[in-house]
């Protein structure tokens, strides 16, 4: 018997799953630390070639040691994201439940971090529209900077709370819920998350859980796609609402197809039958986890609004505009807070419901601001997918891309004046402006790597 896991925390895994040979106490008490990364497919670099595969995600891999990630250019970069091993399970939830060819319209609903959203950003079209949101409004400046860092100018960043959604009645094909939990799926990775534990926690998180699906359920559309996930072993916060789901708002679970030598366990919900998968950290490398999927059957009116103009406001033509974007790109320029930003011009229509709906933190990709003839380029458009291939670029090496990203200064033989994307390994940092006899850092301040030591 554990005696660090709390009796009830233990009694609860035997009496609903029988694991009496205790291997996943001993796997938490052991606190074996799985490091795991998912490779950015928009911006390929040669890292992480030759280290195992994570089987249900094409671009995840196992890591053997845990390297300071900080004193990485190509983590800057967004070349990869650092995420565990279980949650990239979603793609193959989305694969199988979801025709991902399609111009579809996804919400993130409890996004931050960020590592859902990159995700789901490599899986979905051009012309998709992802919107991660996030209700606490301290963690979506970290949610918005690992989006700006993987590239995609089709997501949209908002900070609201779920009620704020029935706004939007029947506007997303697919809603993916991660839900807060007790957290008892990080206990090996968290020691700390052990003592906060107790049944009084699971219930509350339990119906914090039936609150939020509640609230968000309408925006989802007719035969949209619910994905519902914890890091949570608890059957209340797991089976229990995925029965809850069924009841309440006649959805039909989907069934994932699995392969046995994953070591994901699928269970069946008492009521309903709902298929559900558990990971566990004895049976594969990765921590504790439970996903399941529903299929919506009730009618929804769907949102609608005044139709808009592609055309309007595109200022993309204009020759400030073409030296710094791709001239390939389909995009429509916005002004916000006196900031050019650029969406794809398919989202016209959405970007006027989701800014007339929802508190928006995000949108697009913001390119800049105008000063007199002159545009200032933004950090965002230096990581984005697309600015001009034409831009002059400035390749550092490793001690210099450090400083760079330190924000100090970096001494160089540039050759020429003006502004200019800073490279690590052909991968795009940040701007820099190169002058006469010096080059002014233009990495954000907020984002620069604060040990002098790297």
């Amino acid at each position: 018997m554990s005696s660090k896991l709390p009796p009830p925390f233990i009694r609860s895994l035997k009496d609903n799953y029988g694991l009496e040979d205790e291997l996943l106490l001993e796997s938490i008490e052991k606190g074996e630390f799985i490091t795991s990364i998912r490779l950015n497919p928009s911006k390929a670099a040669d890292i992480y070639t030759n280290t195992e595969r994570i089987p249900w995600c094409e671009y995840g891999r196992y890591i053997d040691e845990r390297p300071n990630f900080t004193a990485d250019p190509l983590f800057h970069a967004g070349c990869y994201y650092v995420q565990e091993a279980s949650s990239m399970f979603l793609e193959q939830a989305l694969k199988h439940t979801v025709a991902l060819s399609n111009d579809i319209r996804i919400l993130d609903l409890c996004a931050a971090p960020g590592g859902k959203s990159t995700l789901i950003s490599s899986l979905i079209s051009p012309d998709s529209l992802l919107l991660s949101n996030e209700i606490i409004k301290t963690r979506v400046p970290v949610l918005t900077d690992n989006l700006n860092k993987w590239g995609p100018t089709n997501s949209f960043v908002s900070n609201n709370d779920p009620r704020d959604f029935k706004r939007l009645p029947g506007y997303f094909d697919v809603m993916v819920v991660d839900a807060p939990c007790s957290g008892s799926g990080m206990f090996r990775k968290d020691a700390a998350a052990i003592g906060q534990w107790s049944e009084g926690a699971v219930q509350l998180c339990s119906e914090r859980q039936q609150r939020i699906l509640a609230d968000a359920y309408p925006s989802l559309k007719e035969g949209g796609i619910l994905v519902y996930s914890t890091c949570s072993y608890s059957r209340q916060e797991n089976e229990d609402i995925a029965d809850w789901l069924c009841d309440e708002f006649n959805m039909t679970p989907v069934r994932i197809p699995i392969t046995e030598n994953w070591g994901i366990q699928e269970t069946i919900s008492e009521k309903k039958g709902a298929y559900g998968y558990r990971f566990y950290p004895h049976k594969l490398k990765g921590e504790g986890l439970y996903l399941a999927c529903f299929r919506k059957n009730d009618k929804t009116d769907e949102t609608k609004s005044k139709r808009v103009s592609p055309g309007k406001g595109n200022a993309i033509n204009e020759p400030l505009f073409q030296s710094w974007l791709n001239p390939a790109s389909d995009l429509l320029i916005q002004v916000a807070n006196d900031e050019q930003f650029a969406i794809r011009k398919q989202h016209a229509q959405d970007y006027e419901i989701l800014k007339n709906s929802l508190y928006l933190k995000k949108s697009g990709t913001r390119v800049g601001k105008i000063i007199g003839k002159d545009l200032i380029p933004h950090h965002e458009l230096a990581l984005s997918l697309i600015n001009n291939p034409e831009t002059a670029r400035i390749n550092l090496e490793l001690e210099q891309a450090l400083e760079y990203l330190k924000r100090n200064e970096i001494k160089i033989d540039h050759g020429f004046k003006g502004w200019a994307l800073v490279c690590y390994k052909g991968h795009a940092l940040g701007w820099a402006k190169c002058l006469q006899n010096r080059v002014n850092n233009y990495f954000p301040k907020e984002l620069r790597i604060v040990n002098q030591k790297l």
